[in-house]
């Protein structure tokens, strides 16, 4: 079948999957800030930061809704942050709490299939693929919404979960997101085409502002055009690699993110909102780059020993430097101590677009 596809691909002729949806994607979207207000209903309905460490410097790593309706982000100064929300609620993070809720949530996906593989601290995804004659012959929007109510009979009515069901992880992941606040979605064949025509390019898992700026290049200019370019355009216009192929098959719903690998490294970037080179405007996204990347980094229960920090400039081109260290480090504040290190050395005059940390 994979040797079909390939050639399909090589012709430019690959359909859309009709495969039934089986796989289910779970986002605790919020986590953080949603599980401090189930924990202390005070904070209910009011806007709420989470930070690693409480000062005027700091970066919010997590946001309530609340907080998100007017305007704060992930990876905002508190100065920035306070300014949209004056009245905003900044707690410092609980690592035990979180970790008690990413125990009960793989707790509750593992009872329904063992082919669960969870993404982070606060989502995982379901293959149903084999279970569905045996274990679980409902449909998955039933199950899905079984899954809604365990969760709120086991950790409390405030906590709410994006659930997405696709025929692929990518499409999984898509839909999970589709209706924020605690959504349930599906894509299948019937309806992707309608549901990629009301989204944007960089409301794509893995399409960030630079993959939006090479896809323009070649006018694509939204997830329609996108499925309508051929694999040839996307291999020689946009990716120069076999990302292309994986592109052409991912977003027609066919299964290309499964495959195990051996993490290497593990890393962030941050795309500016505008281009700066002012440090007191960069240091608080860095910072949240570096705090961001400690957590990956621990949550996959590995250290580092190397840095690299890269950065695209305005102007055109980048700048990339590495250091390696004789012993190894985890903690947001080796990470943060080194990586400053290497940051202080970029050209300061030059605005940066983006920056990212490996």
């Amino acid at each position: 079948m994979k040797a079909q596809r390939a050639q399909n691909i090589k012709w430019g002729h690959l359909p859309i999957s009709k495969e039934e949806p089986q796989i289910m994607h779970i986002d605790l979207n919020s986590a953080f800030a949603m599980t401090e207000q189930q924990a202390r209903p005070l904070l209910r309905g009011r806007p709420v930061g989470m930070a690693n460490r409480l000062s005027k410097n700091c970066c919010i790593i997590a946001a309530s809704y609340e907080a998100k309706s007017k305007g704060v982000r992930v990876g905002m100064g508190l100065v920035e942050a306070r300014k949209l929300a004056p009245d905003l609620v900044l707690l410092e993070t609980d690592p035990p709490k979180y970790l008690y809720v990413h125990q009960k949530l793989a707790q509750i996906m593992k009872s329904y299939s063992p082919n669960v593989k969870m993404k982070s601290i606060d989502e995982g995804l379901i293959d149903f693929h084999g279970t569905r004659n045996v274990i679980n012959p409902r449909s998955l929007s039933e199950i899905a919404l079984e899954i809604k109510a365990r969760l709120k009979a086991e950790l409390g009515n405030w906590i709410k979960v994006n659930i997405g069901i696709a025929p692929n992880r990518f499409l999984a992941k898509t839909a999970a997101g589709l209706n924020k606040p605690d959504g349930l979605d599906t894509i299948r064949y019937s309806n992707l085409q309608q549901i990629y025509s009301e989204l944007k390019l960089t409301d794509l898992s893995g399409i960030a502002r630079n993959y939006e700026a090479r896809l323009n290049s070649a006018r694509i200019f939204t997830p329609l055009d996108f499925l309508n370019t051929s694999a040839d355009v996307l291999r020689h216009q946009v990716f120069h690699s076999v990302a292309a192929e994986e592109w052409y098959q991912r977003l027609r719903g066919y299964e290309v993110d499964d495959e195990p690998t051996n993490l290497g490294q593990v890393g962030r970037q941050f795309a500016l909102d505008k281009s700066t080179h002012e440090e007191q405007e960069l240091l608080p996204r860095f910072h949240y780059l570096c705090e961001t990347t400690g957590k990956k980094l621990r949550y996959n229960g590995m250290d580092a020993r190397s840095i690299v920090v890269w950065m695209g400039f305005q102007s055109g081109g980048g700048w990339k430097i590495r250091r390696t260290w004789n012993t190894s480090f985890y903690t947001d504040k080796e990470i943060y101590y080194r990586a400053l290190r290497l940051f202080r050395q970029r050209p300061s005059h030059m605005k940066l677009t983006i920056m990212a940390i490996t």
